[in-house]
């Protein structure tokens, strides 16, 4: 796909918003979960050049593995390519598109508890018993529900700039909830179209490269994403966690309350809080910041959690993403 206008405006943009740099973005695949459609996936511990591209590297393989969930309208990219270097020293670091998002899957309707089932899923597709999740704002209810209804399968939890819900999925003003309805049902996106490999595309600049992650998840679908959101509340539930839970506090928040993330640890028995001097977009604009945190609560996370064997055969089947 050539350099559209659009991608030099979001060039020149970036000079002021400075993102995180894009040169070592890894490259994914689309992978089958099940029958339930197919997500981009990037694994830390995927071959992806020589006579073994496409297996898996059994040495990366054995590393504890944690799945990353992103925010809303962006990827499992743009939410974490920060973070994936400094994690794969200590992780099987794994990324996946969300239904609705970038090329996560199609589906006629968008829930969280769906997007909690895919992310199970795709454990199983690759053969990936337990793991720990990590979730960002939405990824961030995503993991939760991951928890509730698969406990047997998550053996930590990290949780950064995110709550136990999102408020409420209508203002409470019916006018003012038809308008944005009505708008976000007409108004699809105000630039063409991108077709899958224009997420691909490198030697952009870092802001273009944002930008068309961005784009991949239409316009038109937020309201139905913000309903769902809306739907989310974990309160009723969170004394019942019962695995270790890291909870990456973002202090200068605008988007998400203070308040609101410190419930999660009040209410999570032995969540620890890790406090992040920035913003909601700080995985992105702030990585300096953002990423060492993270880092550190992973690790937090992951010497509580026990230690399991791989067997020496497995019923999941391993996938080549």
């Amino acid at each position: 796909m050539p350099i559209t206008i659009v991608d030099r405006l979001a060039g020149g943009v970036s000079r002021f918003f400075r993102t995180h740099p894009t040169a070592d973005v890894p490259t994914g695949a689309m992978v089958q979960l099940g029958d339930r459609g197919a997500t981009y996936v990037t694994d830390s511990a995927r071959i992806t050049s020589g006579p073994d591209a496409g297996g898996v590297d059994p040495l990366r393989a054995a590393r504890p593995p944690i799945i990353l969930l992103h925010a809303v309208v962006t990827t499992g990219l743009l939410s974490w390519y920060s973070v994936i270097d400094d994690l794969s020293a200590d992780f099987r670091v794994i990324t996946m598109d969300q239904r609705w998002h970038g090329r996560g899957i199609r589906s006629p309707r968008f829930t969280l508890d769906d997007c909690a089932d895919d992310v199970t899923a795709l454990a199983d597709a690759l053969g990936i018993d337990r793991f720990v999740a990590a979730g960002f704002s939405m990824g961030g209810g995503t993991a939760q529900l991951t928890w509730q209804r698969h406990h047997d399968r998550v053996s930590g939890l990290v949780l950064a700039s995110t709550g136990p819900y999102f408020g409420s999925s209508t203002t409470g003003r019916p006018r003012i909830d038809a308008l944005t309805r009505f708008a976000a049902q007409r108004f699809a996106t105000p630039v063409p179209g991108l077709g899958p490999h224009a997420l691909d595309e490198r030697g952009l600049s870092d802001g273009a490269w944002a930008l068309r992650q961005v784009r991949s998840t239409r316009l038109s679908h937020m309201s139905e994403i913000g309903y769902a959101l809306g739907q989310f509340d974990s309160r009723p539930w969170l004394a019942e966690i019962d695995v270790p839970t890291a909870v990456c506090v973002t202090t200068r928040d605008r988007v998400i309350p203070i308040a609101r993330q410190q419930l999660l640890v009040d209410g999570i028995p032995g969540a620890q809080r890790f406090d992040v001097a920035a913003g909601h977009a700080c995985c992105v604009l702030q990585s300096e910041i953002f990423t060492p945190v993270f880092v550190e609560a992973c690790g937090w996370v992951s010497t509580r959690t026990p230690k399991a064997h791989p067997p020496e055969s497995t019923s999941h089947e391993t996938a080549r993403p």
